[in-house]
């Protein structure tokens, strides 16, 4: 079973940051199972890296979204996506100095991504409404 699973209450009704959401959420799913099938391995320590540059890339996306549409509180959102960066980054540490469970990174990771969806990105969808771009 995937340890995130996308909610129609994390959209934010901008297709293409929904989009990246998904495909996130996919990533995190993965990374999960590679650590849950491989441990502490190279290419877990890898897979790592490709989350920490998508999800920086996601959240460019996203604010660049912000900053076009004058978001009156980009400054909060941008401050929980550097939050995350930081803690993706201790995670990180924290499995090349020791092999961290997967049920904790899985819990983090669970706990930020609801957190977040459930409050900033909500905030920005009813601020900016159902778009399509």
């Amino acid at each position: 079973m995937a340890l995130l699973q996308w909610k129609d209450q994390y959209s934010v009704g901008i297709d293409a940051v929904d989009h990246e959401h998904k495909e996130l959420i996919a990533l995190i799913n993965r990374l999960h199972d590679e650590l849950m099938t491989k441990g502490k391995d190279p290419s877990v320590s890898a897979f790592f890296g490709d989350l920490f540059t998508g999800i920086s890339a996601h959240f460019a996306l996203e604010e660049r979204f912000m900053r076009e549409r004058r978001y009156d509180q980009i400054t909060q959102h941008k401050t929980d996506h550097e939050r995350l960066l930081d803690e993706i980054r201790d995670i990180m540490d924290d499995f090349e100095e020791h092999e961290v469970a997967s049920a904790e990174l899985g819990a983090r990771l669970d706990a930020w991504f609801s957190r977040h969806f459930e409050t900033h990105d909500a905030r920005l969808h009813k601020a900016l409404g159902s778009h399509h771009d």
